[in-house]
């Protein structure tokens, strides 16, 4: 497993993952939001840059949220026709399961 430092362009933020391989410019990921549902990310850049320690390079990738799911959707009405749902920007919450 190789850890990465993620670097999020569409929330500003920094995060530790670990990978099997390092993703490649272009390449999609899945990420969790901060509000708890899954987003779709594009690799927008991959660099290496050398560790304080040994002769060891670590990898850092950026990110940003992918065109489609950064916009948000049309409100959808819900099965039985009332109200709009618009709390999670016309997402659906997928509980985890084993």
């Amino acid at each position: 497993m190789i850890e990465i430092e993620v670097q999020n362009e569409t929330h500003q933020t920094q995060d530790r993952l670990r990978f099997a391989a390092v993703p490649r410019i272009g390449e999609g990921m899945r990420l969790l939001e901060p509000d708890g549902f899954w987003a779709s990310y594009d690799v927008i850049d991959v660099w290496y840059q050398k560790a304080e320690f040994g002769d060891v390079w670590v990898p850092y990738l950026h990110v940003r949220m992918t065109a489609s799911e950064d916009q948000p959707s049309a409100e959808m009405p819900d099965p039985d026709g009332h109200a709009p749902v618009g709390l999670s920007g016309g997402r659906e919450f997928a509980p985890f399961a084993i």
